[in-house]
């Protein structure tokens, strides 16, 4: 690291390291002067690397979950990939300024504290930011996503392509709630027969998701991982960060990211509205959704993300030992009964309150 930083001119920074979450990535702020910046150290070796695209869904598996599930892994590169598309559409991502991918480090721009959760909590304008967060959805939903990625200096081919949020990737994440979230309400493993009806039942639920306009989806698109940035202007007011993991998918997955948040309450007046200003923006610039079949989606997309966050919480806490994602379950719990209600996921539903009972989803404890 301290070679990287010397050939970059950044040798002499001060080093003001960032506490960690969920993620191997780790941050440091730095200081040179009047000069700011921002170091990301991705430990090599870390994660397992995401699969090529042409790999066979039986090869993905053999390669782990980050193959499987479409995920980054340690690949650097790829967050350098996206901000460089993100940019190229006129939105805030940071602006790299070195990288060494091999060796996992990325110094890029300090787009500030203001998260938008952190600018809530202080009393912001609610409706005025999830508004302002749309506005950036529909400017990137305005393309159809590309199948590689503008490669960033040292970047692979491999590394700059836009994976296809595909059937797999979907069931693989939602079966980390039979893999992870069952033992942990019920005391026991998961049955075979549980598991094969959970996967074939959301395999019907998806049927069909996404056959149509593919864009570029964010994946982790909430309070954290935006910033308010008011000395911009229109679109380039949301800073956006955490986009490694970006994919090609339905335009319903991260409006839904964004107003059914695993972190914090949305209310759902401004979650209706920045709903309709979506649907509007994206008229308005020449890109309608029919609105029926979008809601629609919007549930099955919703109800799939926090099935797979509740997975993710639990393993987080089994496998990692922490704890605190257990306070954030009853929230993704009620995310996800909200989106079950909605008729095409009936027989999900039927599952759930048959497997899960709804006392045995929210009696969990450290």
């Amino acid at each position: 690291m301290r070679e990287f930083l010397d050939r970059a001119g950044w040798g002499a920074a001060d080093i003001a390291p960032l506490p960690g979450d969920a993620s191997t990535r780790r941050y440091a702020r730095l200081a040179l002067g009047a000069r700011k910046a921002m170091l990301m150290d991705q430990p090599q070796g870390a994660e397992t690397p995401a699969a090529p695209p042409d790999t066979s869904a039986a090869e993905r598996a053999a390669l782990g979950y980050n193959a499987v599930a479409r995920l980054a892994g340690a690949d650097c590169a790829r967050f350098a990939a996206v901000a460089e598309h993100l940019r190229g559409q006129g939105l805030s991502a940071p602006e790299i300024y070195a990288a060494d991918h091999p060796n996992g480090f990325v110094i890029l721009e300090d787009l500030g504290d203001d998260l938008f959760a952190d600018v809530l909590a202080a009393g912001g304008d609610e409706e005025a930011l999830y508004r302002a967060a749309v506005e950036v959805l529909a400017r990137l939903h305005r393309y159809d996503a590309p199948f590689y990625l503008p490669p960033p200096v040292s970047a692979s081919a491999r590394s700059a392509t836009l994976f296809a949020y595909d059937s797999t990737a979907l069931l693989a994440e939602t079966d980390l709630l039979t893999e992870w979230f069952l033992p942990l309400a019920l005391g026991r493993a998961a049955t075979p027969d549980e598991v094969a009806d959970h996967r074939a039942l959301w395999t019907a639920a998806l049927d069909g998701i996404g056959a149509g306009r593919r864009v570029l989806i964010h994946r982790d698109y909430h309070a954290q991982n935006l910033l308010w940035l008011p000395r911009r202007a229109g679109v380039a007011r949301v800073g956006l960060i955490d986009f490694q993991d970006a994919v090609a998918g339905s335009p319903a997955y991260d409006p839904v990211s964004l107003i059914e948040d695993a972190r914090r309450d949305v209310s759902p007046a401004v979650a209706q509205a920045a709903t309709a200003h979506y649907l509007s923006a994206m008229a308005a610039q020449g890109t309608p959704l029919d609105e029926a079949a979008f809601r629609r989606e919007m549930a099955v997309m919703a109800a799939q993300r926090n099935a797979k966050i509740v997975g993710i919480f639990a393993r987080l806490y089994r496998r990692d030992g922490k704890a605190r994602y257990l306070d954030l379950l009853p929230r993704v719990w009620g995310h996800l009964e909200r989106d079950l209600a909605h008729p095409a996921l009936a027989d999900l539903r039927a599952w759930y309150d048959r497997a899960i009972p709804a006392g045995q989803r929210r009696r969990i404890a450290a």
